[in-house]
């Protein structure tokens, strides 16, 4: 496994395991062709997935385990009987320096309680994050936190703000992200306490991205900025809101096209333009969470996602580990915890946090 980039795979993950990995291995070859891969879990089953695709096996090596973690298991049982399974493989790959990057479509609370015990915060990282790319009017948009943290104190709110700017700028090529608070309102009065506090600091600090204040739950889809912050309860509704608005929309038109003789000719005259609108709302196109904030790159795939989507996922994690965005983030701390926020207390202390494992898909 000698070429530049490998990339640890949690195999037997997600809602259909090896059927779908492995072909998504092979789309992201046709991609990334300088990209290797390590598949952990069951041994007979990969090799026959990967006797199909013959570009896949090429650049990959298998790691036999027959234990996985289920998709139901909470994140304190995955801890404690995890070791061993390929979610757990996978990740400690990072750790042995084996690997530079790490997907699963697995338990999201299991792969976020793994990630953070083996391989622990960065430095001065409180919480880690998981972030959305969001298709919007003007391009894709980051949304963090949508579901590693139920709540998020102010301090943990601009590191999120730090997180998600320098994902933008590594996966979707912004040079100087644009960051917005999401929020009520517009006006500085507007929202809780944390909100407030967070705006005030990230207005106080000049960090390596523009600060847009705060935005509203309509300015996501606008794209009116790069990167939206807000805790993972407030992401991960309006992330799961807006999935089944699209799928509404895309029954809705369905519906409509097929309700009789003259609309299903009009469907066809304009099926060109359909094509275009369908390929640009698949989520597959934006699949794969990075967990923000972890002494390694681990990547979420949605749980359900098919070979196209998974590619995606581990498009992602190529980029980030090509990029510098973990050198962009330490910089950027650095200026924080050398600014004092306006209560006089200096940015990057440790404050009280309530966090939650992981809301699950």
């Amino acid at each position: 496994m000698s070429k530049n980039i490998v990339i640890s795979i949690d195999a037997m993950g997600g809602d259909h395991g090896p059927s779908i990995v492995v072909p998504g291995v092979a789309k992201a070859v046709s991609m990334l062709p300088d990209v290797r891969f390590l598949l952990h879990g069951d041994e007979a089953r990969l090799n026959a997935e990967l006797a199909k695709a013959p570009a896949a096996r090429a650049v990959s090596e298998v790691r036999h385990t027959d234990k996985c973690i289920a998709m139901d298991e909470k994140p304190a049982q995955a801890m404690r009987r995890g070791k061993g399974s390929s979610l757990w493989n996978a990740v400690e790959s990072l750790r042995n320096g084996e690997a530079q990057a790490c997907v699963s479509a697995g338990n999201t609370g299991a792969l976020m309680a793994i990630s953070k015990l083996i391989l622990r915060m960065g430095a001065d990282l409180e919480r880690p994050a998981i972030v959305a790319s969001w298709p919007t009017m003007k391009g894709i948009t980051a949304v963090l936190d949508v579901g590693a943290n139920v709540e998020s104190d102010a301090e943990q709110l601009v590191e999120f703000a730090i997180m998600g700017a320098a994902f933008h700028h590594a996966v979707h090529g912004s040079t100087r992200p644009t960051v917005g608070l999401l929020n009520v309102g517009s006006e500085d009065q507007k929202g809780h306490e944390e909100v407030r506090e967070a705006h005030a600091i990230l207005k106080a600090t000049q960090l390596d991205f523009d600060y847009r204040g705060f935005v509203e739950g309509t300015d996501i889809a606008y794209g009116t900025v790069d990167v939206v912050v807000t805790d993972g309860f407030t992401g991960n509704v309006a992330l799961k809101t807006a999935e089944g608005l699209a799928r509404f929309f895309s029954s809705e038109i369905k519906s409509t096209l097929t309700s009789g003789p003259l609309a299903m000719l009009g469907a066809l005259i304009a099926s060109g333009a359909l094509k275009k609108m369908r390929a640009r709302l698949d989520p597959g196109r934006v699949n794969g969470g990075p967990l923000l904030g972890l002494n390694g790159i681990v990547v979420k795939s949605h749980g359900g996602a098919d070979a196209n989507g998974f590619a995606s996922a581990i498009r992602v994690a190529t980029d980030l580990a090509r990029s510098d965005f973990t050198a962009e983030i330490d910089r950027n701390l650095k200026r924080l915890t050398a600014s004092a926020t306006p209560s006089g207390v200096k940015e990057g202390a440790t404050p009280a946090g309530v966090e939650r494992d992981g809301v699950s898909e």
